[in-house]
């Protein structure tokens, strides 16, 4: 359905002008452009007459410079025009007399003598400021100014520039916010009042909401505030609808595919496995793993999001799952985006199962299954083994990495998926496992330790439901975190050194991470996570030039002298695939002392007798990966200690993002703080495609009220009909927004 909004911007402001949007802004259509919203407002007074203006008002006023004199204000003395430049740098008044052909105005710029070689005599300009009276003369101190070329002196043109509030737009050199204002004007009065508005009219009325046409005036050519503010919300509501509107038919699609039902079965080794934990599960744990079985009993697929705290037990209410589904007579598959972190998994889990992790084996439970474990670098008898076992049934349970998506690899009865660290996997990564369940679909459960804002989880996690574990279990020690700063304080960095070995005296061990694994600068970020770059900063009056990322050769070089008796090895993601194994399995049973490792060990690796982290520029960490990291510590009943080195200085920018990471252990508070501190294509996950975010006024962090009605509206409309037969405004914005680069974050998810 093609409406107004549609139509081609040359069609209104000619093929010259048009091309020059479209190759600058990408702006095509007049819906492109009415949409193109000011980034801010310039604040003027009311287009007043010089002899109505009062002492107090905050005027615009429209003249001719009549007079022009630049003073020093130390020496009072007045300078000449042609010195103006000399004086840039010093104390100057600048007093410039306006006329209206009736009466004058005095205007008092303040260090500006610049202002002279512009204001010069025959101007016609726009001041706006306070009307102020000094010696009896009436002025405006330290005005606004818009110069006026000749062709601008119409009336209309003058009552355009002069509006209280002036539209600023996001321009450049090639077309400046002025055009794009013109042009704007000049499409808004060339359009119907009636334009088709994506908003039922319903929703409209009971959101209080500003029609569409209505709208595009306000938030364009506004008069008050308040025409800003309500416009502004009517195209936040709109952006958040439309986002909402897919999410919910695609939660309708996922609804209305086929999955086998898996409920608990009574007397399994679901029950057995409850029987024997050796702690209490946390009543989140109990709640949100009753949620899961209440999904997995259903004929429709499981798509839930389950998010949790650093050592809040997901893998448990995971295994849980994967349980029910195995008694079930299904299988379970774990995928995980590292070997080192597929291989813990495996050890994990078939820790925790025991002997019902024996089927088929001398001492096995009478009711067991196998946990198989297939990655890319087992060897060829290894693989075939694992492929068998997952395509006969014989492993209820597989864990592996992307190896599980290759289509040699099959399964009997695959009846869940449960992916960990789910950022790093895309939807065709899942859709690829899904696919290997025949005719039905598995039921999916993701898992995050990377706490999620209810904003976020709204959007970019709109498809699934979510269920959050934020108690930890009893049992986890406190963890302290302070920040070494070792180029101001490098006798800090010493005293990081000799706790280390205090923790190691006392039969304790450590992990020091580091952002990459060589020293080659050019491949500088780990195959295992990202870093932030390095930038110059300046605190205290003090500069730093950005160096290449510290790395574990670098640091394991140093460490060989300083902790030259202590047994200390490295781990990193180029090892091969043995000898990483070899090295987590000699520091789980205590045969190392010190780990020297890049992110690797970010999430998973469980070391109970671990009580010691030092992160190497720590700086170059992510908020959230830095409180990944430090869950690596404090795991079993000693108490952790994290420490933060980095060369930047007390008071720079980054090192307050480190002072934070330091002040709280709260994941939650953490990700509130991350978030804030990222530009809106980082949260959505579009700036690292080099696209720009879709949301123009919409913000996933601040807009939380307006996201939740949007939501409520989106499933209201989509539970009635899911194709939107009634609603085609809002049905043909939804498919535009499918057909452009709005949903491109969605489809990483």
């Amino acid at each position: 359905m093609k409406t107004d909004m549609d139509r081609k911007v040359r069609d209104f402001l000619g093929a010259r002008t048009a091309k020059i949007f479209a190759d600058v802004l990408a702006i095509e259509t007049v819906g492109d452009l009415l949409r193109h919203y000011p980034r801010r407002y310039l604040k003027k007074g009311e287009l007043t007459p010089f002899d109505e203006l009062e002492v107090g008002d905050q005027a615009t006023v429209n003249g001719r410079v009549k007079k022009v004199t630049v003073r020093s204000l130390d020496t009072k003395a007045e300078i000449p025009l042609t010195d103006v430049q000399k004086w840039a740098r010093r104390k100057t008044l600048t007093k410039v007399v306006v006329t209206d052909g009736r009466r004058d105005l005095e205007l008092a710029f303040f260090n500006q003598p610049w202002l002279a070689t512009k204001l010069t005599p025959g101007t016609a300009a726009l001041f706006w400021g306070e009307v102020t009276m000094f010696r009896d003369i009436m002025q405006l101190k330290s005005p606004g100014t818009e110069i006026l070329d000749e062709e601008d002196l119409s009336e209309a043109e003058i009552e355009r520039r002069a509006r209280p509030f002036r539209p600023l737009y996001p321009a450049t050199a090639k077309l400046p916010t002025a055009t794009i204002e013109r042009s704007v004007k000049i499409v808004l009065d060339s359009l119907d009042e009636g334009l088709e508005d994506p908003i039922p009219d319903l929703i409209l009325r009971n959101e209080k909401l500003l029609s569409l046409r209505e709208a595009l005036q306000k938030v364009h050519l506004p008069d008050t505030e308040k025409d800003i503010r309500d416009a502004q919300h009517r195209f936040r509501f709109e952006e958040a609808l439309v986002m909402q509107t897919i999410l919910a038919q695609r939660r309708a699609v996922t609804d209305a595919l086929n999955a086998i039902p898996r409920p608990r079965t009574e007397g399994g080794m679901l029950d057995e496995f409850d029987q024997r934990l050796p702690f209490e599960l946390t009543a989140g744990q109990a709640e949100v793993g009753e949620e899961i079985f209440a999904d997995l009993a259903r004929p429709h697929p499981m798509h839930r999001l389950l998010q949790g705290e650093v050592g809040s037990g997901k893998t448990v209410v995971a295994l849980r799952a994967m349980l029910s589904v195995v008694d079930s007579g299904g299988q379970a598959v774990l995928l995980a985006p590292t070997e080192v972190l597929a291989t813990q998994h495996h050890k994990t889990l078939t820790k925790m199962l025991g002997d019902l992790a024996e089927e088929g084996m001398l001492g096995g439970a009478e009711r067991a299954t196998r946990v198989g474990l297939l990655t890319g670098s087992l060897g060829a008898a290894a693989r075939r083994t694992a492929m068998l076992d997952a395509a006969s049934g014989a492993a209820g349970i597989v864990v592996g990495t992307h190896a599980l998506l290759e289509d040699k690899v099959q399964f009997a009865d695959l009846g869940l998926v449960v992916v960990d660290e789910q950022h790093r996997f895309g939807v065709e990564q899942r859709a690829a496992l899904s696919q290997k369940s025949g005719e039905n679909t598995p039921h999916v459960l993701v898992m995050t330790a990377t706490p999620i804002p209810r904003t976020v989880a709204m959007t970019v996690f709109g498809d699934l439901s979510v269920s959050t574990l934020t108690e930890l279990p009893a049992g986890r020690s406190p963890i302290q975190s302070s920040v070494v700063p070792a180029k101001e304080k490098p006798d800090w960095l010493q005293r990081a050194w000799a706790r280390v070995r205090e923790e190691v005296g006392k039969g304790h061990q450590a992990y020091v991470v580091c952002p990459r694994i060589g020293d080659d600068v050019k491949n500088a970020a780990d195959e295992e996570g990202e870093f932030v770059a390095g930038e110059e900063e300046k605190a205290g009056g003090k500069k730093q030039q950005a160096r290449p990322p510290i790395s574990v050769m670098q640091v394991a070089e140093a460490l060989a002298e300083i902790l030259h008796d202590l047994r200390v090895e490295i781990l990193h993601g180029r090892l091969p695939a043995e000898e990483k194994d070899a090295v987590m399995s000699r520091f789980a049973a205590g045969e190392v002392d010190v780990l020297i490792a890049t992110t690797v060990i970010e999430v998973g690796v469980d070391v109970p007798n671990a009580s010691t982290m030092v992160i190497m520029d720590a700086d170059r960490f992510g908020i959230s990966q830095l409180h990944q990291l430090r869950g690596r510590v404090g795991r079993g009943r000693v108490p952790g200690l994290c420490l933060l080195v980095t060369d930047l200085w007390a008071g720079s920018k980054s090192y307050g993002r480190l002072d934070a990471v330091a002040s709280t252990t709260d994941g939650f508070e953490l990700s509130r703080i991350d978030l804030e501190t990222r530009r809106e294509g980082d949260v959505l996950g579009v700036a690292q495609s080099g696209r720009r975010s879709s949301l123009k006024l919409l913000s996933v962090l601040r807009d939380e009220d307006i996201i939740f009605a949007a939501r409520h509206v989106a499933n209201s409309i989509v539970s009635v009909d899911a194709e939107l037969a009634e609603y085609p405004a809002l049905r043909s914005f939804v498919r535009s927004a499918l057909e452009s680069e709005t949903t491109e974050y969605l489809e990483k998810t």
